[in-house]
């Protein structure tokens, strides 16, 4: 039994209430659905289940599942889509939402600055006989002349890991609707909270859950939302039969981590431009890169898009890669790792981490340099990171 929809109640509502389904013992929480298989009253009901579920008509683990139901439920409310399909990582999400549109012989524009993993997707869809440019995502002109009839789809970061790029997302979407491309935006640095991708005329909106969504850095987790039709016509079929279904453990994760996301997000942001200005003219920084700054060069186009310079920052350390690396191992409170969106506050050198599979000439012209870090703040108090940081960096 589900919940109210919750539709006209802000979102901060939606993320404790939608999508909640209870069962006959009326449980306060939701509850976690441990099973990999399904029972049916008869032979009949079985057979009618294969030809053609409802949205709470299940028949394996791997093609639905009522606490993964819950959380797709919510995630679409929240993004304002029809519906959506999570998956076993945010990788699963991207590949399960390109690889499921596309045939040989499609072609797809994608922005340059991608996450390294999304790049190496689009290299197989190549090598499976998708066309595949690129363009400068900041660059409009750039989109319209890659741009054709006939082109399937056209994607991006709407704020580029790690070097904190906005796309604007409103102009590419009237450039792609107007050849028949959808638009599939990936989400994650923007957060649902921060989000307005579909309103600005994203079709399909793909995150790592493993970040914000979970906010603690506990489990896996990705998911793909759209319309109905692309997500249970175009996705599902491809996620259900090549094995990239959610875990019920992991949406019962990210359906507790939906419930905080908001006072977490924001309060993170929050510390973001506090530390961002406090590391704005650091005589060892060469160049400090946060979109809530007025010296970012899109700082309005994320004040638009966003209201927030959201949850990351990116600054590089004048001495290289050496001066990169001493910083990094006399911090204290920050702590070294890949993740991001964590409670924890977290920093990354991409050079050698995220983007190392990147050619020298690729990270050059994406502006990841030998001394560029990663910083992902998290819940801690903006004082002691301040300081953290400062010391780190006095040397």
């Amino acid at each position: 039994m589900s919940d109210s929809s919750a539709k006209g109640l802000h979102p901060r509502t939606q993320a404790v209430h939608h999508g909640i389904r209870r069962s006959q013992y009326g449980e306060m929480a939701e509850a976690i659905f441990l099973t990999q298989g399904f029972v049916y009253d008869s032979a009949e009901q079985a057979e009618a289940r294969f030809k053609g579920t409802g949205p709470d008509e299940f028949i394996y683990a791997r093609y639905g599942n009522p606490t993964s139901r819950m959380f797709e439920d919510r995630i679409a409310a929240l993004e304002g889509t029809e519906d959506a399909f999570a998956t076993a990582s945010g990788m699963a999400a991207v590949n399960g939402a390109l690889f499921s549109m596309c045939k040989p012989g499609d072609h797809i524009v994608a922005a340059r600055a991608l996450f390294g993993s999304c790049l190496y997707v689009l290299d197989l869809l190549a090598k499976f006989g998708v066309e595949v440019s690129y363009v400068d995502g900041t660059d409009l002109n750039q989109w319209q002349a890659a741009l054709r009839p006939g082109t399937k789809a056209v994607f991006f970061e709407s704020l580029s890991n790690p070097t904190l790029e906005l796309i604007d997302i409103e102009g590419v979407a009237r450039l792609a609707h107007a050849v028949g491309a959808l638009v599939v935006v990936d989400n994650v640095f923007a957060t649902p909270v921060f989000s307005r991708a579909v309103d600005l005329g994203a079709d399909v909106v793909v995150y790592s859950a493993t970040k914000h969504i979970d906010g603690g850095g506990r489990a896996l987790a990705g998911v793909i939302c759209g319309t109905r039709q692309f997500v249970r016509e175009v996705a599902e079929p491809y996620l259900k039969h090549t094995g990239g279904a959610i875990s019920p453990f992991h949406s019962w994760i990210m359906l507790n981590g939906l419930t905080t996301m908001d006072l977490r997000v924001r309060a993170q942001a929050e510390t973001a431009l506090t530390v961002a200005q406090a590391l704005q003219g650091h005589p060892a920084l060469s160049r400090v890169i946060y979109p809530g700054l007025a010296d970012h060069p899109q700082h309005d186009l994320a004040m638009r898009a966003m209201g927030s310079g959201g949850t990351m920052i990116a600054f590089e350390v004048a001495g290289g890669k050496d001066a990169a690396f001493a910083a990094l191992n006399r911090l204290e409170i920050v702590r070294i790792s890949n993740n991001l969106g964590d409670a924890k506050s977290i920093i990354t050198h991409p050079a050698t981490t995220t983007h190392q599979r990147l050619s020298d000439d690729d990270r050059a012209y994406l502006g990841i340099t030998p001394g560029l870090l990663r910083l992902s703040i998290g819940l801690e108090d903006a004082g002691d990171l301040t300081r953290d940081l400062m010391q780190a960096l006095a040397v």
